[in-house]
């Protein structure tokens, strides 16, 4: 399932064009957060991979350019914690083809379920 359910919600901005300048014009602070990777067809986003950053989510969608993805989307997060469930929660509701594991715990964090 690319989309993920019809009561499933990224609750993130965008989509976005996943490239460097759009990247650097519309995130504008560093942060820990969450991202999707994927593409538009007939205005519906399809999720073909969900991420985070326990400190900078511009750097860390910085990292994935060149990768096959073209729209992306993202949000800031209060914690790495924060970002960890909400990693969780989008990699259980949207099933993204190219996550192949559960997302990792941060390190210092194996009290986290």
């Amino acid at each position: 399932m690319l989309k993920g359910g019809c009561m499933s919600k990224l609750n993130m901005q965008g989509p976005y064009s996943f490239d460097k300048e759009t990247i650097n014009d519309v995130i504008t602070r560093t942060s820990a957060g969450n991202y999707a990777l994927g593409y538009v067809d007939n205005s519906t986003f399809y999720v073909l991979y969900v991420g985070r950053a326990d400190s900078d989510v511009k750097e860390r969608l910085l990292q994935h350019l060149g990768e096959k993805y073209t729209e992306f989307k993202f949000s800031y997060a209060t914690s790495p914690k924060n970002a960890f469930e909400k990693e969780c929660q989008n990699y259980h509701d949207f099933n993204p083809r190219d996550n192949k594991i559960h997302p990792d715990r941060p390190s210092n964090s194996k009290d986290w379920k």
